[in-house]
């Protein structure tokens, strides 16, 4: 999953960015509102975690675009601002969820994966299909009962495939979702995690339509 980050801390941007890859997550990290309304129009991302008193345009009003254009992607606000009118309002403005600093990275990424999962319209923690269950809080594959050892970023494709079971995701949509800015797969990277994955999970688990795209049927 790709998470826009948009705090203008240093210290606290930098220390979410390299806590929150090690839980899986890809990440990309802006400090100011005006560069993350830009990302949010170009890029495609799977959740954003916005801080609000931002330097040349506020998170509120990032806020306020992002909804406006229509996106639906989680926003879960990070702020020193404790106020409960200032939670009010970032909550009716389009938010899903509100974070007073100093904050804990064990709830971030619980909160993280609780609003992805209201997302996808899943209220189990699970992800189970057939024989196969991801347990995403504990980062945690298993085939008939026996854990299944995958990389990170096999685990994410895993991931996206099954939230979206049924749908044809396309290389666009998958490839966005493994990697930030700061990663340059190869050509045919996408493929080798396809192919790892086949080869532990079974062979027909994700289809290819060839021209399209790939999907994990329900």
């Amino acid at each position: 999953m790709r998470i826009l980050l948009v705090e203008d801390d240093p210290e606290l941007g930098d220390g979410l960015t390299v806590g929150l890859r090690q839980a899986g997550f890809a990440v990309d990290w802006l400090r100011d509102g005006h560069a993350a309304d830009q990302a949010l129009q170009t890029e495609s991302f799977d959740f954003v975690v916005l801080d609000l008193g931002l330097p040349r345009l506020s998170g509120m009003e990032v806020l306020n675009r992002v909804r406006s254009r229509g996106l639906s992607m989680p926003v879960l606000i990070l702020t020193a601002r404790d106020a409960t009118g200032d939670k009010v309002s970032g909550l009716d403005a389009g938010a899903d969820d509100y974070l007073v600093k100093p904050i804990d990275l064990d709830e971030l990424t619980a909160r993280i994966r609780a609003l992805t999962r209201r997302s996808a319209g899943r209220a189990a923690p699970l992800l189970v299909h057939g024989e196969i269950a991801v347990d995403p809080a504990a980062h945690r594959v298993t085939l008939s009962g026996q854990p299944v050892e995958l990389s990170s970023r096999e685990f994410s494709l895993l991931h996206m495939l099954l939230d979206n079971a049924g749908r044809v995701l396309t290389r666009t949509q998958l490839e966005q979702s493994l990697y930030g800015w700061r990663d340059e797969p190869d050509s045919n990277a996408l493929e080798v995690h396809i192919h790892h994955l086949r080869k532990k999970l079974g062979s027909e688990l994700i289809r290819t339509l060839r021209g399209v795209g790939y999907t994990i049927p329900k």
